[in-house]
């Protein structure tokens, strides 16, 4: 989507990249800092419930496109871990939890990104980028949860990872509404709608 914002503003390649790459460090700050809020406000358990991390890097996909999203979504865990282990000597997402994190915030915010061009046209685009990303990035979790358990190289059952699934629903309830929100908002600040 931003793509075509700045197309239509007739930006030159260098203000692409700048506004891109501010974008995404905004975007990993924000999946580094919602989560410590979220604790904060919901307790211990609330990361699994409303997913912080994924609202700012789903938005990121469908703002960037997959080209830039794909950072985000690989470095967003990655930033959290080494900011928390530096700061409060405990990491989040834990250690055995972040490949894990790292595949399935790609996957969100990859297929997020592979709609950016089509929420650009219409920002109710956003809602189905929404859907799929989570149906592929949660697919990709349990996915790997299952083959990492067949070879005995993760210590997360399966029954332990579906639960966490299910607890996250209402964190995915609220990507859904405020992804498109937001990005309606967006195009609006910048008068595309």
């Amino acid at each position: 989507m931003l793509d075509m914002i700045l197309r239509r503003k007739n930006a030159t390649r260098r203000a692409e990249i700048t506004a891109k790459t501010l974008t995404s460090f905004f975007d990993i700050v924000l999946a580094v800092v919602l989560p410590q809020l979220t604790h904060l406000i919901a307790g211990a358990g609330g990361g699994v419930t409303w997913l912080p991390m994924y609202l700012p890097v789903l938005l990121g996909g469908c703002l960037l496109g997959a080209r830039y999203a794909v950072f985000c979504g690989a470095l967003a865990p990655l930033a959290s871990y080494v900011t928390t282990l530096a700061i409060t000597g405990t990491a989040m997402p834990a250690v055995g939890r972040l490949p894990f994190m790292i595949a399935e915030l790609t996957i969100f915010a990859v297929v997020g990104g592979l709609f950016s061009a089509k929420i650009a046209e219409n920002t109710l685009w956003s809602v189905p980028a929404v859907i799929t990303a989570q149906i592929a990035g949660r697919g990709v979790f349990l996915l790997l949860v299952a083959a990492f358990n067949a070879l005995g190289a993760t210590p997360l059952t399966f029954s332990t990872v579906w639960a966490q699934v299910i607890s996250g629903v209402p964190g995915l309830i609220l990507q859904i509404l405020t992804v498109p929100f937001v990005v309606l908002v967006l195009k609006r600040i910048f008068k595309e709608d």
